[in-house]
């Protein structure tokens, strides 16, 4: 491929991560869990495992609050989260991923694991761990929401 050719870094890491999402929601709407839309679903996948606060969670998105909120509403009404108070402080709530939710967040675990095998094999050990080291070490300054 010459120079004219090459995809850019940037591209280079989205095409990827555009190939997983696509398929863990296929995965996910094939598991009978065809209720929700990709865009709630990106909302869902950045629940924290003890809840998120809306604020947090729509800043993540890089979305408006009050979009964020749609979001979450809809995505309560159709079983996947509830809102609970919050144990630290009791003015503010919790979006926390309820029983359908965690479901479906059992599919894309093992759908992912199906992926990043696949990769390992394509890649081999070494390259597949480097990757992982490469992408690690550059979160530490891109990420400002790694945990």
């Amino acid at each position: 491929m010459d120079d004219e050719q090459q995809v850019d870094l940037g591209v280079s890491l989205f095409i990827p991560y555009r190939y997983t999402e696509d398929r863990i929601f296929r995965a996910i709407q094939d598991a009978g869990f065809d209720d929700w839309t990709l865009v709630q679903c990106r909302v869902f996948q950045r629940i924290a495992p003890e809840g998120s606060r809306l604020t947090d969670l729509a800043d993540q998105a890089q979305m408006t609050k009050q979009s964020a909120g749609v979001l979450v509403d809809q995505l309560e009404r159709l079983g996947y989260v509830r809102r609970v108070p919050d144990p630290t402080d009791g003015r503010a709530r919790l979006i926390v991923i309820e029983e359908r939710g965690r479901g479906a967040v059992e599919v894309a675990k093992a759908t992912l694991d199906d992926i990043l095998r696949e990769w390992k094999e394509y890649l081999g050990t070494r390259n597949f761990t480097l990757l992982g080291q490469i992408l690690a070490q550059l979160r530490e300054i891109t990420d400002p929401y790694a945990r």
